[in-house]
């Protein structure tokens, strides 16, 4: 990636506050203001200008027989290490005043901080007090608009992808939060070891305006696989690993048993993107020569809608798929499906959520075959769930947060990752051989949302079942060779930021209604044509523009 001087963009001649805040109230209001004459919006080019990303630095403290690769496969551990590296040597590494984190939560919110000895010890470990104001996932959104065209910013607040949150403008960006470019870029990140040990696919999408404006939340980027139910793939004697789209469809035949509840598949959008990796069609967007077109609008996707038809019409689709939400997952792990493509994470969830209650459980993973026979493709994970951005402040004051963010990246292997993921021995674990269990107050207090500020890479470790790490260290391995990326990953477009979330929604139904045979398939064309005419072409516009600055 190319160094872009810091102060050639018009992002860095201030934004008045009124044209700020118009914007902003703009956004939570859901319309456009016109009429701000003070008020420009950034160009796609300047929003999309390059910046030194920090030196990948990896950490080695910790050995293992399956270690991590340039490539993208994540370091694998069948226990952790009997005597832990003391992650902090010289003490707390971010004495001072509290810093207060905006972020979101997936699972029960955790105890309050005074009835919390996993959050007291990191406080203390840590230095200062950190004050997570936590929003359950799908109220985050509006929560992150409001408080910015509010203005009184926490220190550091989760910031979705712009395709999920209009207001994550790159304007904001500029006017209210930290360029941490002098303090992470190059070899200025070794000040900071752990956050040094991210990966550089992840600070990618970190970097907007000529600078580095957010941490990342690293996540693997093998993406998660076709998951099976081994066991019950394994009682009818069938093969579980399909070699075409017809063996595919066979299998899903095979293992559907409509008298006793049990079907091939229950989610109807995961299994269409499974089809789209037998055909290796485009992950989101595909850029060829520099020219983008969007998954939805390719040959590919239409093929796809019409395998899922099928695979419908043939009865191997969970009766409830298109009018119950949210329910594959238990489908999948109370053996009403066997097979359920899902995020990395989830093979240790499952386990840790519906083994206990089956004798046998027993998970697979499936690779996408290719469509006619040969090789399929895997879909690249997003670098990041999300973003970490930082309220402007004086210079020792951000060097504060980024010491405090760089020890919530302590990597596997040290006491700080232990205590931040298993708590305090005793009230929060125990220990069994070298590896902590989660006592029941241990399960309730480590839902505290560290890894939604940053992280340390992804690592596979379950010391529930330490042997499962040797098949998911293969399946990444396996993965990793046929990766297709999402060229627009780390690219902005405003239009796709405004309207995406929208359109997605429409045709999602329209794509839900081909696969269920409700909708013609020729209706797709139709759609297509109408969402390049409303906000298809100025997208591509605005990524191709973006793509052109940020490879020049």
């Amino acid at each position: 990636m190319n160094d872009t001087p810091l102060n050639d963009s018009p992002l860095r001649r201030p934004l008045s506050r009124r044209g700020f805040l118009a914007s902003a109230a703009g956004v939570v209001a859901g319309v456009t203001l016109a009429g701000c004459g003070d008020y420009k919006p950034p160009s796609t080019a300047d929003a999309n200008k390059v910046a030194r990303l920090p030196t990948y630095i990896p950490y080695k403290g910790v050995e293992t027989s399956m270690p991590a690769t340039a490539d993208g496969v994540a370091p694998a551990y069948p226990h952790y290490p009997a005597d832990p590296v003391t992650a902090f040597p010289d003490g707390p590494p971010a004495k001072g005043p509290a810093i207060t984190i905006q972020t979101l939560i997936f699972n029960p919110v955790p105890p309050p901080v005074d009835r919390n000895v996993l959050w007291q010890h990191l406080n203390k470990s840590i230095g200062c007090d950190l004050n997570f104001e936590i929003t359950p996932v799908g109220d985050y959104p509006p929560k992150f608009a409001v408080t910015i065209a509010g203005g009184d910013l926490p220190d550091a607040m989760l910031m979705l992808r712009p395709d999920q949150n209009s207001a994550a403008t790159p304007d904001m960006l500029d006017t209210l939060f930290e360029d941490l470019t002098p303090h992470l870029s190059g070899d200025n990140i070794r000040d900071y070891p752990y956050l040094a040990n991210i990966p550089t696919a992840s600070w990618a999408p970190c970097v907007r305006n000529g600078g580095i404006y957010a941490l990342p939340m690293p996540r693997p980027l093998s993406g998660g696989p076709m998951y099976t139910r081994l066991d019950l793939i394994k009682k009818r004697g069938l093969d579980p690993n399909p070699q075409s789209w017809d063996e595919f469809a066979k299998l899903c035949k095979d293992v559907t048993d409509a008298k006793h509840n049990q079907y091939a598949l229950g989610d109807s959008v995961t299994a269409w993107e499974f089809v789209m990796k037998m055909l290796s069609g485009p992950n989101k967007w595909r850029a060829e020569n520099g020219k983008f077109t969007w998954y939805f609008e390719s040959e590919e996707a239409k093929q796809a809608l019409d395998a899922v038809r099928r695979l419908t019409k043939a009865g191997v689709m969970h009766p409830d798929t298109y009018s119950v939400n949210n329910k594959s997952k238990d489908w999948f792990g109370g053996g009403q499906n066997v097979m359920r493509p899902d995020a990395p994470a989830a093979w240790n969830d499952f386990y840790t959520t519906y083994a206990p209650a089956t004798k046998g459980f027993e998970l697979g993973y499936m690779m996408a075959p290719g469509f006619d026979g040969g090789e399929g493709s895997q879909w690249q994970g997003d670098a990041n769930y999300a973003t970490l951005i930082i309220k402007k402040a004086p210079k020792a004051r951000i060097q504060q947060i980024l010491r405090a963010m760089n020890a919530l990246a302590a990597p596997f292997g040290t006491d700080a990752y232990l205590l931040r993921k298993y708590g305090v021995p005793g009230p929060d674990h125990t220990i069994k051989g070298t590896d902590p269990v989660l006592t029941p107050q241990g399960q309730a207090e480590n839902t505290l949302p560290t890894i939604f500020a940053t992280d340390a890479p992804f690592t596979l470790y379950y010391p529930a079942k330490p042997d499962i790490v040797h098949t998911q260290y293969a399946f990444q391995k396996e993965a990793v060779k046929k990766l297709i990326p999402n060229p627009a990953e780390p690219l902005y477009s405003p239009t796709d930021s405004k309207k995406s979330k929208l359109f997605g929604t429409l045709l999602d139904d329209t794509r839900k209604g081909i696969m269920q045979g409700r909708v013609p398939l020729k209706e797709w064309d139709d759609a297509m044509r109408n969402w390049r005419k409303e906000a298809g072409d100025q997208i591509r516009r605005e990524f191709e523009q973006a793509w052109e600055t940020r490879t020049s």
